[in-house]
């Protein structure tokens, strides 16, 4: 509840997550960090998904993360998925238990390649890798609806719509990456309860971003920490970073179901009027827009099997936040 959000201290603005407090003394406990705490300080920027982890860390608390110990056989079952992973009855549970969990990070790994992002934007393979394991642990497995399988399945999703001629024959690998991770860490860290909830209770995080997009802000800002931490792009020009972090912005924002009439009346006035001109930057990234907006809850146009079993899931985390 509300008590456990405030914590011992009563401060606020160490909290970026949606967890229960942690105390964020052993985060500075030298002696029980060893180089983590005098090398590798922790920075305000981490979601506290990310604070967690470390906590759990610092304590001697092994992690219980999955290993990748598959034997050859699920290892080649998922490469082959994988060869069809353009296709719309691609089964994101059956990969995800091939995974071993890590349906997220072996996806993007893989879509990164195909779409020579790593070669353009000279990504360093390890510190990709490593940003993606941030994402994947930064969602709460223990959510039916919004864990790391519905963002590897809306990664999947929107993989096939940038795959249609008509767009991909317009898109810049720019486009590309931004629709990836977009989609990847759209719902980063999202605590499993909806908008008016988190109002209606005086969330911390409803406060912060005056009960304005709440989630999706707290998404953006999360992705944007693991970003800056993991310096996967700090390779890149900083005017470059800056202008990728505002766009991912403007596409994880784009998904608040409030805007949701905005977006279909701009679309429909371009489709009336026939005047969407992929050329331009600005149309391409609104289509962007509409994309991930349909990849987000394409789930009930899925095969009946599929879509029957996210039905059930979100039916369920409603039901628990009920």
């Amino acid at each position: 509840g509300d008590a456990r959000v405030r914590g011992q201290t009563g401060v606020l603005s160490e909290r970026r997550g949606s967890y229960p407090f942690i105390d964020f003394r052993l985060l500075n406990n030298t002696t029980l960090s060893g180089e983590i705490g005098t090398k590798k300080k922790v920075k305000r920027l981490l979601s506290f998904q990310r604070y967690f982890h470390a906590s759990r860390l610092l304590r001697g608390i092994i992690p219980q993360a999955s290993l990748y110990l598959l034997d050859e056989d699920y290892l080649g079952q998922a490469r082959h998925m994988l060869s069809k992973v353009g296709m719309w009855d691609f089964d994101i549970f059956l990969f995800d238990r091939l995974t071993n969990g890590n349906s997220l990070v072996t996806l993007l790994c893989h879509l990164f390649n195909v779409h020579g992002l790593i070669h353009h934007f000279q990504l360093d393979m390890v510190t990709l890798h490593r940003f993606l394991v941030m994402v994947q642990e930064d969602y709460h497995s223990q959510n039916p609806y919004h864990n790391a399988v519905h963002a590897a399945d809306v990664t999947q999703a929107m993989h096939c719509y940038l795959r249609e001629p008509k767009l991909a024959n317009f898109l810049t690998p720019l486009d590309i990456m931004l629709g990836l991770l977009a989609a990847a860490a759209h719902d980063v860290d999202h605590p499993g309860v909806n908008q008016p909830f988190l109002i209606k209770t005086n969330h911390h995080l409803a406060s912060l971003y005056q009960n304005v997009s709440v989630l999706e802000n707290h998404h953006w800002r999360s992705t944007i920490g693991m970003l800056r931490e993991s310096r996967l792009l700090a390779h890149l020009p900083k005017e470059v970073t800056q202008d990728i972090e505002q766009q991912l912005g403007s596409l994880i924002l784009a998904t608040d179901i409030n805007r949701q009439n905005e977006f279909l009346i701009r679309l429909k006035s371009h489709l009336d009027n026939q005047d969407l001109r992929l050329e331009d930057a600005e149309d391409r990234h609104f289509m962007l827009q509409i994309a991930l907006k349909c990849a987000d809850i394409c789930n009930p146009c899925r095969l009946w099997d599929l879509s029957k079993q996210w039905s059930e899931r979100v039916c369920e985390e409603f039901y628990r936040q009920g």
